[in-house]
């Protein structure tokens, strides 16, 4: 995928090309009976014919910013999407985005909106967009391109989590499980969440979505299956709160806790990146010892090993970091000297 995205030259429509499809869009009745499937908003066509954040960020070499990238999606099965992020490193916050994708109107104009809703945003606050807030901010899209949307979110929890030195995506059980359309390479993990994240009820909604049962169409049976599954579980769960009578869902969607090692990847990463430097500068250095659940063990070197101020250190320039970063329950350690507030 990445040497086909990287030979794609940002190209828009040309002027005749565009004034047929403008022709073609406004010659269709404007009172169908049957709504065609790529009647499109007026958003969704502008932002196709006039693309204004198509192409790549690199790195300039700009103190303080960083160049992330994100890719999702496969050539073969007709989309592709590789989402560029400028990120300030400071304030954790996206000052510009690109994209490169191949596919149909859908998929630019998807991009475009996604990279429009980022722009400004924290990473934290960024990572709570959803497809459906993509959708929305277009208009809507026709259900059979709402994978579109989906693919877009997915690109921009890759690029952050690349980003912040995560190995995996959010979706990280989305490769596990049984494999259960062959054609478009969706296992059945991939399909329960879709289900449930986007309140699915039909094997045609899930080949909406993900694309699942849109090739030869012979796990549309077992789709239905996972779908009915999914929606018994789900009235199971639902438990009643018999003081007040209220009916609350037992299934919430909750952020995932980083795993161990993601935790470990993401101190080292903030150490070398964000600490280090200031310690260096000043003739000290640290390095990471053990991490214990919130626990952050560390050496402290050169001139702060030694320094009558290796406490605050400690919680000014570490803990703190750490802290704003990663989690506010951390507490950093030096081996053999124990800091605690």
């Amino acid at each position: 995928m990445r040497d086909a995205i990287n030979n794609l030259k940002t190209k828009q429509p040309s002027n005749s090309v565009t004034h047929r499809l403008k022709a073609y869009h406004s010659s269709l009745p404007t009172h169908h009976s049957l709504k065609t499937m790529w009647e499109y908003t007026d958003k969704v066509l502008d932002l196709f014919y006039n693309p204004k954040n198509q192409g790549v960020l690199e790195d300039q070499g700009e103190a303080g910013i960083k160049i992330s990238t994100g890719e999702v999606g496969s050539i073969a099965c007709g989309d592709a999407l590789r989402l560029h992020l400028k990120i300030d490193v400071e304030y954790d916050k996206i000052l510009d985005a690109r994209f490169q994708t191949f596919g149909c109107t859908s998929a630019i104009a998807s991009s475009e909106a996604l990279v429009e809703l980022v722009k400004g945003l924290t990473l934290d606050n960024a990572l709570k967009i959803t497809n459906k807030q993509i959708a929305d901010y277009l208009g809507g899209l026709p259900e059979a391109k709402m994978h579109c949307s989906v693919m877009g979110q997915e690109a921009l929890e890759a690029a952050i989590y690349n980003y912040r030195g995560i190995e995996r995506d959010v979706h990280e059980d989305d490769d596990e499980g049984a494999l259960i359309c062959s054609c478009f390479g969706i296992t059945e993990n991939k399909i329960r969440r879709v289900i449930l994240e986007n309140n699915l009820t039909s094997a045609e909604d899930v080949t909406n979505y993900v694309k699942a049962g849109g090739g030869c169409g012979s796990c549309l049976a077992n789709i239905d299956d996972i779908i009915q599954e999914v929606r018994e579980k789900a009235s199971t769960a639902t438990a009643v709160n018999t003081t007040t009578s209220t009916v609350i869902p037992v299934i919430q969607s909750a952020p995932r806790a980083l795993t161990n090692v993601q935790k470990i990847a993401l101190i080292q990463k903030v150490l070398d990146e964000e600490v280090r430097p200031v310690l260096i500068a000043d003739g000290g250095d640290v390095e990471l010892y053990d991490v214990d659940g919130d626990i952050v063990k560390v050496l402290l070197q050169g001139a702060c090993g030694s320094c009558s101020s290796s406490t605050a250190t400690l919680k000014i320039a570490i803990e703190a970091r750490l802290r704003e970063r990663i989690s506010p329950n951390i507490v950093v350690e030096s081996v053999g000297s124990p800091v605690r507030n």
